[in-house]
């Protein structure tokens, strides 16, 4: 993939990671569907590690700041690395690594949220932002968000496997530089 495409590919998967939050919370579902997540690990596993990482990091800062969600603090914050984990993951486990594409997924979204749970548990109190207990905020994560998980599961797969057969896409573990 060249430089251009990959430029390309990003700036693709930051819109679609700003548009179809935008869709999900006319609904008022954002939160329970992660419509974020599903652009970023689409950018991992399509367009390789460097891509989703960089879609990961700036797509939450650059909602928050044009649509307001999420809010910068903390949740923007918490989400730029929790995404910038799934983009990168994704498309390390899948190209680099060549881990099949539901372990490599599932390894992206528990990958993640680890980050997500650290910089919870362990940076937000840095800048004075006191957050509740690890195991209540697990507890009510996976509470809230279960509908949004198993979307992700059903979707990416269908999509990386549709995109398979794009000759873009042919062989999407191809893509990576060496």
């Amino acid at each position: 993939m060249s430089t251009t495409q990959r430029i390309t590919f990003t700036g693709l998967f930051i819109a679609l990671g700003l548009l179809l939050p935008m869709a999900f919370h006319m609904i008022g579902s954002g939160a329970i569907f992660l419509p974020m997540h599903i652009p970023i690990l689409l950018a991992g596993f399509l367009a390789g590690p460097a891509v989703g990482f960089v879609a990961g990091l700036l797509t939450p800062g650059l909602s928050s700041v044009l649509t307001g969600m999420p809010p910068l603090m903390p949740m923007a914050l918490l989400m730029t690395f929790e995404l910038a984990t799934f983009g990168l993951l994704a498309g390390l486990l899948y190209q680099r690594w060549r881990w099949s594409l539901v372990p490599a997924l599932l390894g992206s979204m528990i990958g993640g949220r680890v980050v997500y749970a650290i910089m919870f548990a362990y940076v937000l109190p840095l800048f004075g932002i006191a957050g509740t207990p690890i195991i209540a905020w697990i507890t009510t994560s996976l509470a809230t968000s279960w509908p949004g998980v198993v979307i992700q599961l059903i979707v990416v797969p269908l999509v990386v496997s549709a995109a398979g057969r794009l000759p873009l896409f042919a062989n999407p573990r191809e893509q990576v530089s060496r």
